[in-house]
């Protein structure tokens, strides 16, 4: 199970610009173009189209090497996403969004996300795409739609030699898929030549400096972005960000304490009413905890699929990702108990890019080759164990190795390039980290402020993964102040919950 997402937020940055792009300051090549045309294939998390597209929007492709050592080689088309701004005559350029993963496709995200984001496309042209082996990208695939189903249904508990065998065979197997199916992709993926790509997207659209909104995994790709290339950064904004410095076990052990504390407050709140789940938190736990102990032996039938352990976990922690949908997630948990499991399926389904027909996105495929591929970092046996041991004692529900599990079989070296990160030299950062955040704990916040030595760290005291589309008007204000006016929060900003 894919137990963290990244983020990222913003920073003040040097003047935006409408005119023709100047050569990249710390990139040598010619500006490649992108042919904008209409969008034909936008979709929502079931696979089907919008109920209505916006006319306004274009789509496009972009050329960009597939191998950065060989420049003049084969080529890979990115594909991208524009909302152009509605305000053409106070237009100051574009804003390139990464909204997470990784593995999520901008293309997809950004449309869905326009309604939220209008203050900002008033005076930029809004710009996303899919990262070099996500989806439309020359997308990783791994397996058939039976094969992902089979993997991402695996049970996590128990913790034991058994559930150690099939996890390790099942790893194992998928990594085996993902060469045979994407080998070509998978030694090119990662953050560093995603940021490269993202340098010449900033040339593409006419832009001199980029000015980039990043959320989750998408604040690890501006932090290495800005290392790379800090003359060329604009402003910046990295919200729920990444501690791109943390190895796979201490990664784990902090989301493990992330989600349980995040599982922690959603009891609370449910028991502050009528709560479906039991009287009180600990009755409650409980219940959820047998509701999971059952389904290892007696999964559920759901219109002929199965909802499993491991698929019922997936599900709980996909709806602590905000506090929006923890009315959902206790309807979903109260049906489970029922011995009804089609919401928590639904939840499960839209976490791993399950789409209605059967198909899956490359969500699932997509995360561990760049998670893999952005550290050399390969556990041992006892390594994984012994993380596992630590995160169950954190937490029953949510303790397990953590992604290290698939990177110790995958079959491409990582490196480490992605790991150091300094932005020296940039323009001014903007970091927003989230104190309930459960995918990305506060603890990252400070430490990447720190290694990026042009930042300034904001801090929102809510729920949920990401906080500037998590309804607060005070980190909304601060983030777009900076954007829109260049004006920096103060030292030791911080917001109150939404």
């Amino acid at each position: 199970m894919r137990r963290v997402l990244a983020a990222a937020l913003l920073v003040t940055a040097a003047g935006c610009s409408t005119a023709p792009a100047e050569p990249a300051t710390d990139a040598p090549g010619e500006t490649a173009t992108i042919d904008w045309g209409p969008c034909t294939d936008i979709e929502r998390p079931d696979g089907e189209p919008p109920a209505r597209q916006d006319p306004s929007v274009r789509c496009g492709t972009l050329a960009v090497p597939l191998d950065y050592d060989k420049p003049d080689g084969e080529q890979l088309d990115l594909a991208l996403i524009k909302l152009p701004a509605t305000g053409k005559d106070k237009r100051l350029g574009s804003v390139v969004f990464n909204f997470g993963g990784p593995g999520a496709s901008g293309v997809d995200t950004l449309d869905q996300a326009a309604k939220a984001l209008t203050t900002l496309r008033a005076r930029y042209d809004l710009i996303s795409f899919d990262p070099r082996g996500v989806d439309r990208s020359s997308g990783v695939r791994c397996g058939d739609a039976s094969e992902l189903e089979a993997y991402t249904s695996l049970n996590t508990l128990p913790p034991n030699e058994e559930t150690h065998r099939r996890t390790t065979a099942a790893n194992k197997r998928f990594a085996e898929l993902c060469e045979r199916d994407s080998g070509k992709i998978l030694p090119h993926v990662g953050t560093v030549n995603a940021s490269r790509d993202m340098d010449r997207i900033r040339a593409a659209v006419g832009d001199s400096k980029l000015n980039y909104v990043g959320m989750s995994y998408g604040t690890q790709l501006g932090a290495v972005y800005a290392t790379e290339f800090p003359h060329n950064v604009g402003r910046m904004v990295l919200d729920a960000p990444l501690d791109p410095t943390v190895s796979f076990e201490q990664r784990t052990l902090a989301q493990t304490r992330g989600f349980q504390r995040a599982y922690e407050s959603f009891l609370r709140s449910c028991v502050k009413s009528t709560c479906a789940l039991g009287k009180d938190e600990a009755t409650a736990n409980r219940n959820v905890e047998n509701l999971l102990r059952q389904l290892t032996t007696k999964p559920l039938n759901v219109h002929g699929r199965t909802l499993t352990q491991g698929l019922a976990s997936t599900a709980v922690a996909a709806a602590l990702y905000s506090e929006l949908t923890w009315p959902f997630l206790e309807q979903s948990l109260s049906e489970g108990l029922k011995g009804n499991g089609e919401a928590l399926l639904y939840l499960a389904d839209n976490y791993t890019g399950r789409r209605d027909d059967g198909t899956y996105s490359t969500q699932m495929t997509s995360f561990p080759a760049i998670t893999c591929a952005d550290t050399a970092e390969r556990p041992s046996k006892a390594d994984l164990r012994r993380t596992e041991a630590a995160a169950l004692k954190i937490s029953p529900l949510f303790g397990s190795e953590g992604s290290g599990g698939l990177c110790r079989v995958w079959p491409i070296k990582g490196s480490n390039q992605a790991r150091h990160v300094d932005a020296t030299g940039s323009a001014p950062i903007v970091v927003v980290g989230g104190k309930g955040d459960p995918a990305t704990p506060y603890q990252w916040a400070p430490k990447l402020t720190a290694q990026l030595r042009t930042a300034t760290l904001v801090t929102y005291e809510g729920e949920g993964h990401g906080a500037y589309l998590s309804g607060s008007k005070c980190v909304r204000g601060l983030v777009d102040a900076y954007l829109l006016d260049g004006k920096v929060p103060e030292k030791g900003a911080s917001c109150p919950a939404a």
